[in-house]
């Protein structure tokens, strides 16, 4: 995983960059925690946040269409389409290659990017480098980026570059919000490993000298908190009393607590809390509304700026323009089998769509006659030749 960023413009360390900070270690919290890359995906929430919009937008199938006038007709032998659906090189696949370019706009300020390599102007492979070896300087007044493979700088026109919203990765905006997570972690790890709130408390009347309540105190957890010592009955002496400590509000409250940072991680992320496994306000009938906001508030942003990024970097000055990369999203829109039937047979039956246009949506082959725009409802089959009618009378 591509985890070091790099730099939107030259700084000093007298005014570092986040970059900067974040490479570092130092990137402040409220909660004083410094929360690094790693440290953020250790975070049960904030690594499935990653990968379920990494991976989601990764799944899609990819189309190569031209334009022609407002019409779109998909293009099924253009070289793009086997970088992007098969092998981007010769050690990643297309998916791969997405869900990297993801990943990296996801926890990195400096956003995804790819450098295409051309030969005699066509793209022959993509290549997703480790951030801090294709970088980039943006201009302070245009923004315009400058970019540099290693040292030696190269066109524009041959990156892919994804960036992220409001210059900032989704990642380090949340970094106060993933740091509190964190203390929740540690502060539970305490809890139930060390103890982080004793259990009660033991009372002597008399004086004790150190030895003696070192003594007891030995003896003590020796009866009561040793592996095999739960369930024993406490023996006072001495006129000792033991006293329970209840829990406090603050006590109770603590797994809601922790409940509502998932719902705020998943907020920063722009995903419904129940695609995250928080399923305490999820039901039947919102889990489907969920899945479409998830597309539509989601998904949809990172598709249309990563669909950019990619007619971009991909066509030549001759097919920009004329050609365009889109991303299929029915795949995410996709009902149940007895729905899908309903509606296509409904669009059919509403001369909307041809028979063989549906089959297409259901993944079969077309069939005779399937291209004709008829009403299968109240139109009548086609009559019986007559052999009468026939040449030879018979």
């Amino acid at each position: 995983m591509n985890l070091w960023p790099s730099f939107f413009t030259r700084k000093s360390l007298a005014s570092p960059d986040p970059a900067l900070e974040a490479i570092l270690g130092i990137t402040p919290t409220a909660s004083g925690i410094s929360i690094s890359v790693l440290e953020a995906l250790k975070v049960p929430v904030v690594a499935n946040a990653i990968q379920l919009i990494s991976e989601a937008v990764a799944s899609l199938d990819v189309h190569v269409k031209y334009r022609d006038g407002n019409a779109e007709i998909e293009v099924t032998d253009h070289p793009v389409l086997s970088l992007l659906r098969g092998d981007a090189n010769e050690w990643t696949s297309g998916f791969e290659l997405i869900r990297q370019i993801m990943v990296d706009a996801l926890v990195s300020d400096a956003g995804g990017m790819a450098w295409v390599n051309r030969v005699e102007g066509k793209p022959v492979e993509i290549i997703s480098y480790r951030q801090g070896v294709l970088t980039f300087d943006a201009d302070n007044d245009t923004l315009e980026r400058k970019y540099r493979l290693g040292n030696d700088p190269i066109p524009a026109r041959d990156v892919i570059h994804l960036m992220p919203p409001l210059t900032r990765s989704p990642l380090n905006l949340a970094r106060d919000a993933i740091a509190i997570a964190v203390a929740m972690d540690r502060h539970a790890a305490r809890l139930f490993t060390r103890g982080g709130r004793p259990s009660g408390v033991l009372t002597f009347q008399k004086g004790m000298a150190e030895d003696a309540v070192k003594r007891a105190r030995a003896a003590w957890r020796q009866t009561h908190e040793g592996d095999d010592s739960g369930g024993q009955t406490a023996i006072l002496y001495d006129s000792a009393t033991f006293t329970p400590l209840a829990m406090t509000s603050t006590d109770s409250q603590f797994l809601e607590n922790r409940r509502f940072q998932i719902e705020e991680i998943a907020r920063a992320f722009n995903i419904p809390s129940p695609m995250v496994g928080d399923l305490s306000r999820a039901t039947w009938s919102n889990s489907e509304q969920k899945g479409r906001e998830f597309l539509s508030y989601c998904l949809e942003p990172w598709l249309k700026a990563l669909e950019g990024a990619l007619n971009r970097a991909l066509f030549n000055d001759q097919e920009r323009g004329r050609y365009v990369i889109r991303f299929d999203r029915d795949d995410l829109t996709r009902a149940d089998l007895a729905t899908r039937a309903t509606v296509i047979n409904s669009l059919i039956a509403s001369q909307t769509l041809n028979p063989n246009e549906g089959r297409s949506w259901l993944g079969l082959p077309p069939r005779a006659g399937g291209d004709e725009f008829l009403n299968p409802n109240i139109s009548a089959a086609p009559a019986a030749p007559n052999p009468e009618d026939t040449p030879n009378g018979s």
